[in-house]
């Protein structure tokens, strides 16, 4: 059946992609977790518009929209990587890595530590991309959240680099503008971490451990 940018949308946003239907009742609660994601997004960027007119422009709800969206890519991304008890999307592409990286030393790598150990890879790379999603969306901790995606990111520019299929250029645009939020801040426009700066002293002024954390972090 054709379909196209709405049709998709629609179904994702319903929990009827072939990726939401592969968890079985499990996209319920997935797709739950991204309306609560996504209404809270809105909700702190409510906020933010609200209590603080510097947050009252065209480029800080600009930025908003692009996180968000970037945000939605992420977990859209995460939906295959559900490891239940182990995703078999990951673990090809991840094959795929072990004789498609750049170098020799990263296919060795994917080959001998990380395929024979995908119980434990496969759900810290869904639970990083989770964070990514919920960071980007929320505008928490962007920069902290921001650097971990660059890493991921090129890491799989690296992987699957000598992959016919893959362009290599898609990853290094994503990374490119990770790197952008990250040092523009990007939370700090409509998200959680403009609120934390203006309403929590701690973090404004980056005392104490938790302070400092979300500080530098956001």
């Amino acid at each position: 059946m054709p379909t196209n940018p709405f049709i998709d949308i629609g179904h994702f946003l319903s929990a009827m992609t072939g990726d939401y239907l592969s968890l079985g009742n499990w996209r319920y609660l997935i797709l739950a977790l991204f309306w609560a994601l996504l209404f809270a997004s809105i909700a702190v960027a409510l906020r933010n518009w609200q209590e603080d007119s510097e947050q009252r422009t065209g480029r800080h709800l600009g930025i908003w929209l692009v996180r968000v969206l970037v945000g939605c890519m992420w977990f859209q991304g995460m939906l295959w990587k559900l490891p239940l008890p182990l995703s078999g999307g990951l673990q090809y592409w991840t094959e795929q890595e072990s004789t498609n990286a750049a170098f020799e030393f990263h296919r060795s790598f994917m080959k001998d530590v990380v395929l024979p150990n995908m119980s434990i890879f496969g759900p810290i790379v869904f639970v990083a991309e989770l964070a990514f999603a919920g960071s980007m969306m929320l505008g928490l901790a962007v920069r902290l959240l921001g650097v971990l995606a660059i890493a991921y990111v090129l890491q799989l520019w690296l992987g699957l680099y000598g992959n016919s299929s893959e362009w290599p250029w898609t990853y290094m645009f994503l990374a490119m503008l990770m790197f952008l939020f990250t040092l523009d801040g990007a939370g700090r426009s409509l998200g959680l971490d403009a609120w934390l700066r203006r309403q929590i002293p701690a973090v404004r002024d980056g005392k104490g451990l938790i302070g400092r954390f979300f500080h530098m972090a956001g």
